[in-house]
C-alpha cells in the first residue's frame, strides 16, 4: 500500500461528502445519505484498486465498478469528474436535471465510465455475476501463457435494499457455485431504508447467509477505516477460488448534525441549514458550494491518469499476442467491433415442406446447433429446460467452475437471475449471450428485459411452450397476456415464427439485432413446414410481416397471424377460397420489425383499401386492434386457458378452421 498524505486524503474524502449534498440539494432531489458516507470507500475503490483510464472508459481489461445502490450515484458521479472523465462540475451542478449526462441513477451510454444501468435494487449485484461469467469465459478462450490479456475484476458497491431483493439470493446462489472469485462486493450495512430502521423488516445475518452461498466474508465495523478497507479488498483480491463480500458499516449522511443515522437523509435533500451544518462540521465555508480544493482535483486527477499507461502496457501485450496468436486475435477484434464472422449466416438450415411437422422450439435448436460452430462468441443457456427449450450448444462443454471455456450455461431455476447476468454478460463486449426459460416465465424476468432495453444492449432472450397449445399444463404454464406486455416495452423486438425456416430467420435477425434485446417465441407443438416455393418466402420475417398466401384476385379479406396460428388461418384461406372469398393471409412474426417499414411496404402488406381483416392469435388481442381497423376483429384469447389436450383446447376457444371462416364471413 502506497504511503498516504492522510490530511490531504481526509480532505479529498469530504470533498466528495459535500460535492454530494450540495448536488442533491441544487436539484432539489435524490439521496445524499448513502454518497456522503460512503465516500471513504469510494475514495480506496478509485485511488487504490480499480485499474481504469478515463480517457478510455472502454478500455478492454478495465475493472468493472457496478453501482448496485444506484440511488446513490451522485457518489459514483463525483469520482467520475474527479479523476478525469469527460464528466465536469458542471455535469455534478445538472444533477438530475433534463439533458443531463447525471441521471437520478446511473445510466449505460449516458455518462462515461458508467458500466450498468443500475437504480432497481438487486440488478446491479445479479448484472456482476454476468460480468464475472463474461471475464472468466473472455480469459479461457483468448489468455495463453505469458499473455494474460483477461484478468479485470467485478467491484461493486450493493446496499440493505439489494440485500432484500430475491434476485440478490438467486444471483449469490449462482456466483457461489460458480465459484467466481473475480467479484467483490462491498456491502454498505447502513441500517436505514425510506421507512426507518431496516430491522422493521429485515433482521437476518447476512454474513451467514453469503458464507452458506460459498462467499469469502469479510466484516469492517467502520467505513471510515480507511485502513481497514484496503486490507480486506487486498485479501478479497487474493482469494480468487470464492466471490467475495466485505461487510461495511456505514452511518448514514456521516457529519450531518441532525440526519446522520435517520430516514430523512435518505431520499430527500438535507436542506440548505443542515448542509451549512455539514460544512462547518468539515471545516469547509458554509456560504460556498461546490468547492473543490485545487489540490484534490490535481490528487485525483493523478489517479486517473495512471490508467493511460496501464491501457499503453496492456495494447503493446495485445500486440504481441496478435502477432503470436494471429487468428484468436482476429476473432476477438471482430466479436468486439460488433461485427460478425464473414459467412456465418450462410450455416442457416433450410427445411422442406415434405419434412414432418416440427416445433418452433426444436427447428430453433437445429439453428443454434448450426450456426454455432460460425459464431465462437455465442454463449448461453436455460434456466433448468434446455432439454425442453432446446438450447443445447450439442458440440460444446458446460460453462462449469472448472471448465470456463464452456459455452453452455446451466442457470438453475432462477429466471431473474439469468435475465440479469444475460445483460452483463451483453455488456461484456465480445460476447454474445441467450438464454431460455417457457414464455409464462418470462414474468420472472421483467426487469432485465426492460433495462436491456433502456440500455439498448442486445441479449437474446429465448421463450418457448408460446400459447394454449402446450396443453395439459393448464392454466399456469399457459402464456396469454405476456406477448402484449413484452411488445409494449420500447426497445424490444418480439419475433413469433410461424414454421421451421420462419425460426432460421428469426434467430439471424436476433443476431444481427443491434439498439435492444430480441425476444425469440417459440412452440412446443409441431407445425407445417411452409413450401417456400408455394408461398411468400420466410426471410420475410425480417420485415416483421409479409404475405405469405396471397389472395386469387382482388383482395376480398386479410387474414393476419403470428406463430402456429399461420397455418391454421392458411386452411382457412383455402376453405374461404373454396367459397369464392378472395383472402390474402399475412404472417405477421414480429410488429416491431414491420413498424420499422417504409410506408410503400406496408401498404404493399396491408393495404389501406383493404379494411376487412381478422388477427389470430392465441393470446390477448390487446394491440391488434392498430392493424385489423375499424372494420376489423379479432379471435384471441381473452380468458385464460385450461388444462386439457391441446386439440380439445383449440375447439373450446374456437382456434378452428371453420370458427375461423365464420368470423371471417361475418366480416363481409
Amino acid at each position: 500500500m502506497e504511503k498516504p498524505n492522510q490530511a490531504l486524503e481526509t480532505l479529498a474524502i469530504d470533498t466528495v461528502r459535500i460535492l454530494s449534498a450540495d448536488a442533491v440539494q441544487k436539484a432539489n432531489s435524490g439521496h445524499p445519505g448513502t454518497a456522503m458516507a460512503l465516500a471513504p470507500m469510494g475514495h480506496v475503490l478509485w485511488t487504490k484498486f480499480l485499474n481504469y483510464n478515463p480517457k478510455n472508459p472502454d478500455f478492454a481489461n478495465r475493472d468493472r465498478f457496478i453501482l448496485s445502490a444506484g440511488h446513490a450515484c451522485i457518489l459514483q458521479y463525483n469520482f467520475l469528474y474527479l479523476t478525469g472523465y469527460d464528466l465536469s462540475l458542471d455535469d455534478i451542478k445538472a444533477f438530475r436535471q433534463m439533458n443531463s449526462k447525471t441521471a437520478g441513477h446511473p445510466e449505460y451510454g449516458l455518462a462515461p465510465g458508467v458500466d450498468v444501468t443500475t437504480g432497481p435494487l438487486g440488478q446491479g449485484f445479479a448484472n456482476g455475476v454476468g460480468f464475472a461469467i463474461g471475464q472468466k469465459h473472455l480469459a479461457a478462450r483468448y489468455n495463453k501463457p505469458g499473455f494474460d490479456l483477461f484478468n479485470y475484476n467485478i467491484y461493486a458497491i450493493v446496499s440493505d435494499g439489494d440485500m432484500m431483493e430475491g434476485v440478490t439470493s438467486e444471483a449469490a446462489s449462482l456466483a457461489g457455485h460458480l465459484q467466481l472469485g473475480n467479484l467483490i462486493y462491498l456491502y454498505d450495512d447502513n441500517h436505514i431504508s425510506i421507512e426507518g430502521s431496516t430491522d422493521i423488516a429485515f433482521n437476518e445475518d447476512v454474513s451467514a447467509r453469503f458464507r452458506s452461498y460459498g462467499w469469502h466474508v469479510q466484516e469492517i465495523a467502520d467505513v471510515n477505516d480507511t485502513h481497514a478497507l484496503e486490507l480486506a479488498l487486498i485479501n478479497a483480491k487474493s482469494e480468487t477460488q470464492k466471490p467475495s463480500l466485505i461487510r461495511v458499516r456505514s452511518l448514514i449522511a456521516y457529519g450531518s448534525p441532525n440526519k446522520s443515522g435517520t430516514a430523512g437523509s435518505h431520499g430527500s435533500p438535507l436542506g440548505a441549514d443542515e448542509i451549512k451544518l455539514v460544512k462547518e462540521f468539515f471545516g469547509f465555508d458554509p456560504e460556498k458550494s461546490f468547492e473543490v480544493p485545487a489540490e484534490v482535483l490535481e490528487y485525483y486527477h493523478a489517479k486517473g491518469a495512471r490508467g493511460e499507461k496501464t491501457e499503453a502496457k496492456w495494447n503493446e501485450l495485445f500486440a504481441k499476442y496478435k502477432a503470436k496468436f494471429p487468428e484468436l486475435a482476429a476473432e476477438y477484434e471482430t466479436a468486439v467491433s460488433g461485427e460478425l464472422p464473414a459467412g456465418w449466416a450462410d450455416k442457416l438450415p433450410t427445411f422442406k415442406a415434405s419434412d414432418p411437422k416440427m416445433a418452433t422450439r426444436q427447428a430453433s435448436g437445429k439453428v443454434l446447433n448450426a450456426i454455432a460452430a460460425g459464431l465462437p462468441n455465442l454463449i448461453g443457456g436455460a434456466a433448468d429446460l434446455a432439454p425442453s427449450t432446446e438450447t443445447n450448444l450439442k458440440e460444446y462443454d458446460s460453462f462449469t467452475s472448472e471448465n470456463r471455456a464452456g459455452r453452455n450455461f446451466h442457470f438453475g431455476i432462477r429466471e431473474h437471475a439469468m435475465g440479469s447476468a444475460l445483460n452483463g454478460m451483453a455488456l461484456t463486449k465480445g460476447l454474445l449471450p441467450f438464454g431460455a426459460t417457457f414464455l409464462q416465465f418470462a414474468d420472472y424476468m421483467r426487469p432485465p428485459i426492460r433495462l436491456a432495453a433502456i440500455m439498448k444492449i442486445s441479449p437474446i432472450f429465448v421463450y418457448t411452450h408460446d400459447s394454449i397449445g402446450l396443453g395439459e399444463d393448464g392454466t399456469t404454464h399457459q402464456p396469454i397476456e405476456h406477448l402484449a406486455t413484452l411488445r409494449a416495452i420500447p426497445n424490444v423486438t418480439v419475433i413469433r415464427p410461424a414454421d421451421a425456416n420462419e425460426s432460421a430467420f428469426a434467430w439471424k435477425v436476433a443476431i444481427e439485432k443491434k439498439g435492444g434485446p430480441t425476444v425469440l417465441i417459440f412452440t412446443r407443438q409441431g407445425l407445417p413446414i411452409l413450401d417456400q416455393d408455394k408461398y411468400g418466402k420466410a426471410s420475410g420475417v425480417e420485415k416483421g410481416a409479409y404475405v405469405v398466401s396471397e389472395a386469387s384476385k382482388e383482395i376480398d379479406l386479410i387474414l393476419l397471424a403470428t406463430g402456429s396460428e399461420v397455418a391454421l388461418v392458411m386452411d382457412a384461406q383455402a376453405k374461404l377460397e373454396a367459397e369464392g372469398i378472395s383472402t390474402r393471409v399475412v404472417s405477421m412474426p414480429s410488429w416491431e420489425l414491420f413498424e420499422a417499414q417504409d410506408a410503400a411496404y406496408k401498404e404493399s402488406v396491408l393495404p389501406k383499401a383493404s379494411r376487412k381483416r381478422l388477427a389470430v392469435e392465441m393470446a390477448s388481442p390487446m394491440g391488434w386492434h392498430k392493424y385489423t381497423t375499424d372494420e376489423g376483429d379479432t379471435l384471441c384469447m381473452t380468458t385464460f386457458g385450461e388444462s386439457a389436450p391441446a386439440e380439445d383446447l383449440y375447439k373450446h376457444f374456437g382456434f378452428t378452421v371453420d370458427n375461423v371462416v365464420n368470423k371471417a364471413k361475418a366480416l363481409l
